[in-house]
């Protein structure tokens, strides 16, 4: 091999901005979880003064992740770790919304502590609104390893600039994907395989409307499909499983895949 490959493999990390590994940024967000929600840790604080101990230490550590990742567009943005940990007590509230709407949305859930230890689409919601709080500020490419994160471990791709409202509830969840510029109301709930993307993937079409818009009190039921930047599903409706939308459904509406199933006894052919 030529030498010029090997310079090139050199040169590489020496070029890019000094951005802590996937797995430093992930690991911080999974702290901050357990801080909001013990369920998932062994750590046990003492007082409320070695709350904000830890705290002050996750926001210092923040503070470095987006030192770094602001050198990708030569932004000062370092001070977003100060405004995202103000609006903590907002993350928590919003967060506890998503819990009731798992709780009371779901026959199986047995408590809260349930849907907080085991519920992969909370896992998930978890790491989109820690992320899309930190998109909100301008921060780039750490939300994006915050969702991609949170993909990897449950299946559920949601994009950090999406817009999602209160008591969201992802059920089961594997195979969601939720487009960029995809806005969800509130009180929505979404079964696996469902995907909210775009009609074209075409690079021109960067920065504009090219996912649907969902509002309030919409359930989505497996498999479905809604496309479109202008297609719009109206609130109070139901989106039955395998249903492919492109174009705009209003308020109150269903719905439905309608497929041709033959059953056939066989022992009639015995």
């Amino acid at each position: 091999m030529e030498d010029h490959f090997f310079e090139q493999i050199f040169k590489n990390p020496q070029e890019q901005p000094n951005i802590p590994p996937n797995e430093v940024i992930s690991l911080w967000a999974e702290r901050l979880i357990q801080v909001l929600f013990p369920e998932n840790s062994a750590k046990v604080f003492a007082t409320v003064e070695e709350v904000k101990a830890y705290i002050s230490v996750l926001e210092l550590e923040l503070y470095d992740i987006i030192s770094s990742s602001c050198k990708l567009k030569n932004a000062e943005c370092k001070n977003a770790a100060g405004q995202f940990f103000g609006m903590l007590p907002e993350l928590y509230r919003v967060l506890n919304t998503d819990i009731v709407a798992i709780y009371e949305g779901d026959p199986a859930a047995q408590s809260r502590f349930e849907v907080v230890r085991t519920y992969p689409g909370f896992y998930a919601i978890c790491f989109y609104r820690i992320a899309h709080m930190l998109y909100q500020f301008g921060i780039p490419l750490v939300p994006r390893i915050l969702t991609e994160y949170a993909h990897s471990k449950t299946g559920i791709d949601i994009h950090p600039a999406a817009s999602i409202g209160e008591y969201f509830h992802i059920d089961h969840g594997t195979g969601i994907v939720i487009g960029e510029t995809s806005t969800i109301g509130r009180y929505v709930k979404l079964y696996q395989g469902v995907t909210l993307g775009a009609l074209s993937v075409k690079k021109t079409l960067a920065g504009s409307k090219r996912h649907p818009t969902v509002e309030d009190r919409v359930v989505i039921y497996s498999g479905a499909t809604i496309l479109g930047g202008e297609t719009v599903i109206g609130h109070d409706s139901i989106i039955g499983g395998n249903v492919w939308l492109t174009d705009s459904i209003p308020a109150f509406s269903t719905a439905y895949h309608s497929p041709i199933i033959t059953i056939r006894n066989h022992k009639e052919t015995i």
